[in-house]
């Protein structure tokens, strides 16, 4: 199989899909692999480890579209990019498909086939596709929410830890998964006083008993939301429902409730944000204001830290890559029903309930396409 290694275009996306020991043992089992002329360089890996390893270093975009089995890359493909899809190819790589109906349209009229990493799901009911860069954006949620929280960033100038004599600042974490879990173990750990709101009872008895003593749980409703908003200095969004819009449960009139400066980072926003007032931003400009509350709402929020986030990602993808490149899709799903869940388009038909909820097109369940 010929596997496609395009360079990531999106706004300071500087992740590769693959690192150069896949390229060797793809190489190994017969494969071609090619790799788009610094597609690895944001990610400490060179034009010339690649080749090492052995792929075909190309310059061009469009000849790995036109001559690609199997494109694999990080983020979903840009407009610049639809055009060259080629009908029957395999995409794989994060979709988000229910907060861009553009990218679902483009997709769909491609006739390719769009396996998306964060629908992949194991019987347990983990994304394991998604895990590496939930674990990266909840802690660079903290990270980034207490530079937001200076005064000459526009926020309400406290530090998160607080120091002896003045209080820590409050952090509101809304989500208790793999998001959620890894903000709060980082804003406990600078100091901050920490709640995370979550649905799941089981979660929350869990998160109770493995957090420290200046995180407290709460069971999530719209009224525990209003309670907790005047007290909220940062404010976390890390709400996830797979493959589908994510319910906004901060709306605009809520934002009143918050004291001026206070900050709000929506890592929901790859699946449209759970808060109203939430809109995609880049790393270039990454902050705007509403009604006096500073929000940061980067989509690629792990592409800031690159050389982690691409290793992290590279090490779960790659089985599921080489199954794909050693045993075709057909047989690849078939064998592996966590992989079968990752199909949300199939060349034309939308087979991903929440994709087609999302923009109420037709939905055919993904085992129908191959009958």
């Amino acid at each position: 199989m010929v596997i496609g290694v395009p360079k990531e275009i999106k706004n300071n996306e500087s992740r590769v899909s693959i690192i150069p020991f896949g390229v060797e043992d793809l190489k190994k089992a017969g494969h071609s692999i090619l790799v788009q002329s610094q597609a690895g360089s944001g990610s400490g890996f060179s034009d010339e480890i690649y080749a090492q390893a052995g792929a075909e270093i190309i310059k061009s975009p469009a000849e790995i579209f036109q001559k690609a089995d199997l494109i694999i890359k990080v983020k979903e493909p840009q407009p610049d990019e639809y055009g060259m899809i080629c009908e029957d190819q395999i995409v794989f790589t994060y979709f988000h498909f229910a907060a861009n109906e553009s990218l679902t349209t483009g997709m769909i009229n491609s006739k390719s086939i769009a396996i998306a990493y964060e629908t992949v799901q194991n019987n347990d009911g983990e994304l394991p596709l998604l895990t590496p860069m939930s674990e990266v954006a909840g802690r660079m949620a903290v990270q980034n929410g207490a530079k937001c929280l200076e005064g000459n960033m526009g926020g309400i100038g406290k530090l998160l830890s607080g120091v002896p004599g003045v209080e820590p600042a409050t952090v509101t974490i809304l989500g208790g998964g793999v998001v959620g879990m890894n903000a709060a173990k980082l804003a406990a750990g600078l100091g901050a006083k920490v709640y995370i709101l979550d649905i799941n009872a089981s979660r929350l008895k869990y998160l109770d008993d493995i957090m420290p003593p200046n995180v407290f749980t709460l069971y999530s409703n719209h009224h525990t939301i209003i309670d907790m908003l005047p007290k909220t200095d940062l404010l976390i969004g890390s709400v996830l429902v797979v493959g589908a819009k994510a319910p906004n449960l901060v709306t605009r009139k809520m934002l009143s409730l918050m004291q001026k400066g206070s900050v709000i980072i929506d890592v929901a926003v790859d699946q449209g944000g759970c808060v109203e007032t939430c809109k995609p931003t880049t790393h270039a400009d990454p902050t705007y204001e509403i009604d006096g509350i500073i929000h940061y709402c980067v989509a690629n929020m792990p592409g800031a830290v690159p050389f982690t986030s691409t290793i992290a990602l590279a090490n779960t993808t790659y089985p599921y890559i080489k199954l794909l490149a050693n045993k075709g899709y057909k047989t690849a799903f078939k064998s592996n029903p966590s992989l079968l869940k990752g199909l949300n388009i199939f060349k034309g038909s939308v087979t991903h309930e929440g994709v087609a909820d999302a923009f109420d097109m037709p939905f055919t369940p993904p085992h129908d396409v191959f009958a």
